[in-house]
């Protein structure tokens, strides 16, 4: 299927697919006008890596879940592997979310004054 197409089926856009493609998680054919031309498989893998990035997790994180990325992966057993980059990924956002919650604390006080 064409770029468009599977853009389509997985909501997401053509240039979200190139990026992937060139992140390494996906991959295409070259059809003999160009065009990305990719096996119906590649449904499956978008959606997973939707689901994987809608939950935290970054390009570079998704990378551990190669492995898993053609299976039903939500409900799939996760690695140990896996757990231990989600569990990173958790203490990054909650020290982002922390430092946010101080500098949304100060500038209320500052203007509370």
């Amino acid at each position: 299927m064409r770029i468009g197409e599977l853009a389509g089926k997985t909501g997401t856009t053509a240039r979200a697919l190139r990026h992937y493609e060139q992140a390494g998680l996906i991959s295409s054919e070259r059809a003999p006008n160009g065009y990305r031309a990719y096996d119906t498989r590649a449904v499956t893998r978008v959606r997973n890596i939707r689901h994987l990035l809608a939950a935290g997790l970054t390009l570079d994180d998704v990378r551990v879940f190669l492995p898993c990325l053609d299976g039903d992966l939500p409900t799939a057993r996760p690695s140990e592997k896996g757990l231990r980059v989600a569990r990173e990924r958790l203490a990054v956002l909650e020290a982002r979310i922390a430092a946010q919650t101080e500098a949304r604390d100060r500038l209320a006080a500052a203007l509370a004054r």
